[in-house]
């Protein structure tokens, strides 16, 4: 929790001044057992009217100006408080846009929108409250002791016992329960999985009749979320009886040592009065501060939380080389001059993969050269590694072996923003945000021309549908893309990337839920279009990559074939098996 008090640092004159007037406010506080043993003792005792009405507007004036103090204060601690929450969610997002999807993998998306949002707000209420009552309500505890001797030495006794009880109650509970409010934040976490994977997969769960499964899932999430919460305020339960015990037992021992030295004549009714004001005093801050140590346990088990977030550095390095430098032995070449010249587009040397955490090799050995113009096709069985294969180029994973190089030189070398910049993916789930089909086509690039977000249109297919739509371009796209059809989803995706003018398009099988005319339709387009484009299909439809100038086949992460369509289906078993399935030999002979 320490290190995210740099985000106070901009409302260093807030964090002073809260305090300060809550300190202030305490100290007026403190006076109001003289007066009122003043009203007794002088006014009562010796039915002195004015006296009465002037100590009574006494205490109407310190009235107002603890609550004039007490309102500055609270401003001062929530523009801090709200700064610092601000600042710790800036920089965390901030953070986790820096994360590969190594990391987004391990720790988990539930996780980190738990600490983007819960953990910071607590946080956040954590700072308010130890600006607010940290100082004041120890200064209250120590201050009325202080003021009980200058009322009655051997009363006040009675205080520097009670004191040191109290807190031994107070920091015991806050103690123990710290690491169990961590625990409580964690089965947040897995309620908040089960909910998102619940309203994502809603459709889903409803196919197949599986709400009440769901239902049960949730319920033992909820379940051991409300245990933990309960045993947890249990013992945080317990602080508000013991010190309700301690403190009256005190004023009992006030009342009783008070009556004694009232009847000696040793102190007057007032002094009394005075004195139990005090310890009720010490009561009210000590029930405060028990509640604020509770809050800042939550927050700092929370802060800790946010802490380890910020501390979990990407384990991908960012390269210095630009890719106009690393780009220019192609100014001049192209065609099959960059196809069979030294230096190709893409190459991958001997590169393996292994996911953290996983027992094998995702991707094992595999080597091949992608000239630059070239339209790669890849193909396999499920989990053979194909969209593994097509991550390590725009970076999101590392080559645990082996190395990537992208036009001769090592893609680890690249700036990452650089690189992604020039490459367009179009991944295996189309994604579309909340919006105009204009803004979500503007995402691939924000200053693009009309002419070239209709050409983008025009090459993915899309144009036909978007013409149909109310407004065209002005379109609105509900969150996730939902009133739009899974084929009109991809075919946007897709002229989303390619708006980016890219220089390698990767499409992971972006085109899954297109029919065979479109998908044929799609890709002669993309063939067409200027430039050198190189161009990654990942399918597992034979028909939509046995064009493909070069086809790479996938068996359980290995190459198991690497050619073109004819070669393929003379040499490699397992593309036979593949496109045979799909084409029966009579029909393959005939075409």
């Amino acid at each position: 929790m320490r290190s995210l008090l740099i985000y106070l640092k901009d409302y260093k004159k807030e964090t002073i001044l809260a305090p300060l007037f809550k300190m202030l406010e305490a100290s007026f506080e403190l006076l109001v057992p003289l007066v009122m043993a003043a009203v007794i003792d002088v006014g009562i005792a010796g039915q002195d009217r004015p006296y009465i009405i002037k100590m009574c507007l006494v205490l109407i004036a310190l009235g107002i100006i603890g609550l004039v103090c007490s309102i500055t204060a609270q401003y001062f601690s929530a523009k801090a408080a709200a700064g610092f929450g601000t600042g710790v969610r800036h920089a965390l997002f901030e953070h986790i846009q820096r994360f590969t999807f190594t990391e987004m993998d391990t720790i988990g998306s539930s996780t980190l929108i738990t600490r983007m949002t819960s953990d910071v707000n607590q946080a956040q209420s954590g700072v308010n409250l130890v600006l607010r009552l940290f100082l004041r309500s120890p200064f209250i505890v120590f201050g009325a002791m202080i003021m009980a001797f200058t009322v009655d030495v051997k009363a006040a006794l009675i205080f520097v016992v009670v004191i040191p009880l109290l807190s031994v109650i107070v920091f015991g509970i806050m103690l123990i329960t710290m690491p169990l409010y961590k625990k409580v934040q964690s089965n947040l976490d897995s309620v908040l999985l089960v909910s998102r994977e619940n309203l994502a997969g809603a459709r889903v769960i409803r196919a197949f009749n599986k709400e009440a499964d769901e239902r049960e899932k949730f319920e033992r999430a909820n379940q051991a979320l409300t245990d933990a919460q309960k045993f947890v305020g249990r013992i945080s339960g317990m602080m508000n009886p013991l010190t309700y015990i301690i403190v009256n037992g005190g004023i009992i021992a006030l009342i009783y040592a008070g009556a004694l030295r009232v009847q000696a004549g040793d102190l007057t009714q007032g002094q009394v009065v005075a004195l139990i004001n005090y310890m009720s005093q010490i009561l009210v801050e000590l029930v405060k501060l028990a509640n604020l140590i509770i809050t800042v346990t939550k927050a700092a088990a929370c802060g800790r939380r946010i802490e380890s977030v910020l501390k979990t550095a990407p384990e991908m390095e960012n390269g210095k080389k630009k890719w106009e430098e690393a780009a220019c032995p192609w100014t001049e070449a192209s065609g099959e001059e960059a196809d069979y010249g030294s230096v190709p587009a893409v190459e991958f040397s001997h590169v393996s993969l292994t996911y953290k955490g996983a027992g094998a090799e995702a991707l094992t050995d595999l080597s091949f050269r992608v000239g630059r113009g070239r339209t790669v096709g890849i193909i396999g069985g499920t989990g053979s590694g194909k969209s593994s294969l097509v991550s390590l180029i725009p970076r999101f994973y590392d080559a645990t072996r082996g190395e990537v190089k992208i036009f001769g030189k090592n893609i680890k070398d690249y700036d990452v923003e650089s690189l992604r910049s020039r490459i367009g993916v179009v991944f295996q789930k189309a994604v579309l945000f909340k919006g105009t089909i204009e803004e979500n086509l503007r995402w691939g690039n924000a200053d693009a021309a009309e002419e070239e977000l209709e050409e983008a249109l025009a090459v993915s297919q899309a144009k036909e549908f978007v013409d149909a739509k109310p407004g065209r371009l002005e379109f609105q796209i509900e969150q996730g893309g939902r009133n739009l059809s899974g084929g009109q989803k991809q075919r946007l995706t897709i002229a989303r990337a390619l708006v980016r003018k890219p220089e390698i398009l990767i499409l992971d099988d972006s085109a899954s839920a297109l029919d065979y005319a479109t998908d044929a339709a799609l890709r002669s387009a993309i063939r067409e279009m200027s430039g050198d484009l190189t161009v990654f299909i990942v399918s597992q439809r034979a028909a939509s990559i046995q064009y493909a100038d070069q086809i790479i086949v996938l068996e359980d992460g290995k190459m198991a074939g690497l050619g073109t369509h004819a070669e393929l289906l003379e040499t490699c078993p397992a593309y036979q098996e593949i496109y045979y399935s799909q084409f029966p030999k009579e029909v393959a002979s005939n075409g």
